[in-house]
């Protein structure tokens, strides 16, 4: 109401839907009053817009037809985008091949014009009003369909759904909670502009013959009897074509109106009330020796034009209860796809391969089993690196937070909005229960991140892998995140996996970096050696090309000549020999195997450099 825009298109849908439910009570005995001395007749004082072929005032009628006229529309509309929507979700919730089949029917509807899918199904649900509103749904329906699947595919690749994926969420709960709230506001400004059209197709429809049939009447019907004496009387014709284009130019500046305020509001939806199990303590390991997280030989590959390209291959590693391990290298290493290979969030066509991958003993490449998912969903916190993403808009943080405990440990709503409340409180968050009313924009971007750990401390983690947690945070808030997850591990005894561009930040906070480069590990040693006894050239290498206080402000800052190989072209020996400079014939023609160099200190490299001096 604050712009003309909104205040004329608010003045139109209100002229035009309270006309729709007064008019019939009003004037319906006078729309429908016979007068033999009037017959068609030009507009005068007594009728406006002049009589029909009966005598009948088409004023009144115009009035009259209005309340049949929109709710034909609004039904045809309703069942039109509620089709669509079935059709367009169908992919999500069928699996693979029918989802393929729907959607190839719906291509195929789109690509005919939509007047002949009109008129195909009005001859195919007959020639009435109730087959009319089937035959204009029908047509509309591949249209929303189409822009239901691009919507879903939109929202389908974010963060957040793959987090309700592993936290268990089945495929109907993560429809109505995370895809339609997330779609809605698109699917609601669309209806309303294409309620505006189909309008226009519901009169042409009765115009024709094949809509509204006597003795009811739309403003297509009245448009009809008008042309045929638009010689005698031009208002005839005129006046109902003016009222079709008001009620059409309503419709769709409405719509565009309500694009710029509508909100989008989650449908409540009872929790189941099972009985309250209290929270499990946590089982340590006995052995400290047995392997929270085992990966040997971890690929990653994704098809391509000619065969499989394999951005992650060979990832061999090991990870305690407790242990603090940060990964680093450039963009393109692997680094974020080993993370969510471990996570079980690499989607189809990708394929995830190993020789062995195990978390609490229980192999990561079996079937996606609903108890593996919900072991994951509280065993396994995630913490990626854009949290907006990651958190889901439409839906208020404490929500998002205390669905973890519903799902997966008994709570009902009450009591697990209660520790979301605690867990809020836990990673320093002001005024928590209220905070936890909000939705994610309300929060700035250290305050998101600190929501992403409370998430993954909802459950019980054994391991925390933080993707980037740092990344476009200042100083001190990326400080406070490290410490929160710090405070995590003691407190919960949870491994920490930390995935980073910033070699300083794994330096100190974690206890052990491996290197990638090229989807492989190539060097793995202790944090505390890593600035004095590193010996791969790329590791050296990043280490030098970060500035610290001792370096020369006049000197150009150090950096490593070309870029990392393209992983669909993968050259012949080690992946970094083109960048080396003490590469030789064999580092291009044969690929180093990581191999163990000391104590806890492995190594991919043919011309390992020696230590620096003093550092022995």
């Amino acid at each position: 109401m604050r712009s003309p825009l909104g205040v004329i298109a608010t003045f139109l849908i209100l002229l035009v839907l309270v006309t729709a439910v007064f008019a019939p009570i009003l004037w319906g005995a006078n729309a429908e009053a016979i007068d033999t001395d009037a017959l068609s007749q030009g507009p005068s004082a007594a009728h406006v817009f002049g009589t029909d072929s009966l005598g009948r005032d088409i004023l009144y009628r115009l009035l009259v037809a209005t309340r049949l006229s929109i709710g034909l529309t609004l039904a045809a509309t309703l069942l039109g985008v509620a089709t669509g929507i079935v059709l367009g979700t169908a992919p999500s919730i069928l699996g693979r091949r029918i989802g393929r089949l729907v959607t190839a029917i719906v291509n195929i509807a789109v690509a005919f014009p939509a007047l002949l899918l009109i008129l195909f199904f009005a001859v195919v649900f007959g020639t009435t009003t109730r087959g009319a509103v089937l035959a204009l749904a029908a047509a509309m329906a591949p249209f929303y369909a189409r822009l239901t699947q691009t919507l879903a595919a939109s929202v389908s690749g974010r963060d957040f759904i793959a987090a309700a994926r592993v936290a268990g969420v089945g495929r109907m709960r993560i429809l109505v909670r995370h895809l339609l709230p997330n779609m809605a506001e698109q699917l609601i400004i669309n209806a309303m502009v294409g309620a505006g059209s189909t309008l226009v197709a519901f009169a042409g429809l009765s115009f024709l013959g094949i809509g509204v049939q006597p003795p009811q009447y739309d403003w297509g019907r009245i448009l009809n009897e008008g042309l045929l004496g638009i010689y005698v009387n031009p208002a005839g014709a005129l006046a109902p074509a003016a009222a079709v284009v008001l009620a059409t130019l309503a419709f769709n500046l409405f719509g565009e109106a309500a694009a710029l305020v509508i909100g989008v509001q989650v449908p409540s939806r009872p929790y189941s009330s099972r009985p309250f199990a209290g929270r499990a303590k946590r089982e340590r390991a006995g052995d400290d020796d047995v392997p929270m997280l085992e990966v040997d030989n971890l690929r990653v590959s994704y098809p391509a034009r000619h065969g499989w390209t394999s951005p992650v291959r060979g990832v061999s590693f090991s990870m305690r209860a407790g242990d603090s391990v940060g990964i680093v290298g450039e963009s393109g290493s692997g680094k974020s796809l080993t993370a969510l290979a471990i996570a079980k969030l690499i989607e189809r066509p990708g394929s995830v391969t190993a020789d062995r991958l195990t978390f609490l003993g229980r192999s990561l490449l079996n079937g996606d089993d609903r108890r593996l998912r919900r072991m994951l969903g509280t065993s396994l916190a995630m913490v990626f690196q854009d949290p907006m993403t990651s958190l889901n808009p439409a839906i208020r943080v404490g929500r998002q937070l205390s669905e973890i405990s519903v799902q997966h440990q008994g709570l009902n709503r009450r009591q697990a909005m209660d520790k979301a409340v605690g867990v809020l409180e836990a990673v320093r968050i002001q005024a928590a229960r209220r905070r936890a009313r909000q939705y994610p924009h309300e929060f700035s971007g250290g305050m998101r991140q600190r929501v992403m750990i409370a998430m993954g401390l909802m459950g019980t983690p054994k391991l925390i892998v933080a993707d980037e947690p740092t990344t476009a945070l200042d100083v001190t808030v990326q400080w406070q995140v490290l410490r929160l997850l710090q405070e995590a591990r003691a407190k919960e005894g949870a491994a920490i996996l930390l995935i980073s561009h910033d070699i300083g930040v794994i330096a100190e906070t974690c206890e052990r970096v491996m290197v990638m480069y090229a989807g492989r590990i190539v060097e793995d040693l202790p944090a505390a050696n890593l600035f004095s006894r590193a010996r791969h050239p790329y590791t050296r290498a990043l280490l030098a090309s970060v500035p610290d206080l001792e370096t020369d402000r006049e000197r150009p800052l150090a950096t490593i000549p070309g870029r990392p190989p393209d992983p669909h072209a993968m050259p012949a020996g080690c992946a970094f020999a083109q960048r080396c400079s003490f590469a030789d014939d064999l580092c291009t023609s044969s690929e180093p195997a990581l191999t163990p160099l000391g104590d806890r200190h492995r190594i991919a490299c043919w011309q390992p450099q020696s230590p620096e001096a003093g550092d022995e």
